[in-house]
């Protein structure tokens, strides 16, 4: 990272905590993650079940408030959900009665249009509308769906559902990718092709992203920075212990020209 340049994420002293129902006290998940990610680096965290790995994402994701520390967004404080975080997550976030074009463009439309101009301004509006639809199409390429723009999510397989939502989330430029086991549901040859996808498009683009998943083979194969989140930590000289999770270990990937060259290189 450049010297001067801020972090898309910071995390200092986070801390989530929540009360047990049944017995009343508190709980907590995460203990003290601290955490710097640079702009444009591909970084996968892995963690057993239970671990807390979604619980930080919607933190940073600002779906949850962290019980105590500090979340930055590109140096701001993160607050709700904005344009700023894409997420991707498990299950398809596409609109069923749009077309595949217009749920690439909606976020866009959602931002930039005022609806009433469809009355008020109808030649503005109509020119607004079908220059988000160019930039989506293009995104469309990105995802090699172009032969799809006018089929509805139903029409789709489970794999070119993902590609449009990918796609969905990275229209919209965000500060940092979400994506919560986005692959998870996938039969194993359809999600060895959307790791390579995202892989291609992180080299392309240069988006960061922050990428959650269980499967410690796939977090080697599609990031350049493997973290380890777990409850099993040794505590700090004099500290407290306090339950939770913390991240153990931050690993560096080494990077290879293309998805298939790191894969023949059998990393893990």
């Amino acid at each position: 990272m450049p010297p001067h340049e801020r972090p898309a994420l910071e995390m200092r002293g986070v801390y989530q905590r929540y009360i047990d129902p049944k017995s009343g006290k508190p709980h907590t998940v995460l203990n003290h993650i601290d955490l710097t990610i640079s702009k444009g680096e591909f970084v996968a965290i892995v963690g057993p079940s239970g671990s807390g790995k979604t619980r930080l994402l919607n933190i940073i994701g600002g779906f949850e408030t962290a019980h105590s520390g500090e979340v930055l967004i590109d140096g701001k404080p993160a607050g709700p959900p904005d344009r700023h975080r894409g997420i991707v997550t498990q299950k398809y976030s596409l609109f069923p009665f749009l077309t595949v074009l217009e749920n690439i463009a909606f976020g866009l439309e959602l931002e930039d249009v005022d609806f009433m101009e469809k009355w008020l301004r109808p030649f503005h509006y109509r020119a607004l509308i079908r220059r988000h639809r160019q930039e989506a199409y293009k995104y469309l390429e990105k995802v090699r769906l172009s032969g799809h723009a006018e089929k509805y999510p139903h029409q789709l397989s489970g794999g070119m559902q993902q590609r449009v939502a990918i796609a969905q989330a990275l229209i919209m430029n965000p500060t940092i990718l979400l994506m919560d086991e986005p692959f998870g549901a996938l039969d194993p040859g359809t999600r060895t092709s959307l790791q390579e996808l995202m892989i291609e498009t992180h080299r392309r683009e240069g988006n960061t992203i922050f990428f959650v998943t269980h499967d410690l083979e796939e977090a080697v194969f599609v990031a350049d920075r493997v973290l380890v989140i777990s409850p099993y930590f040794e505590p700090e000289p004099g500290e407290k212990e306090q339950g939770g999770s913390r991240i153990v270990c931050d690993i560096e990937i080494p990077r290879f020209e293309t998805p298939v060259e790191k894969r023949a290189a059998n990393l893990h």
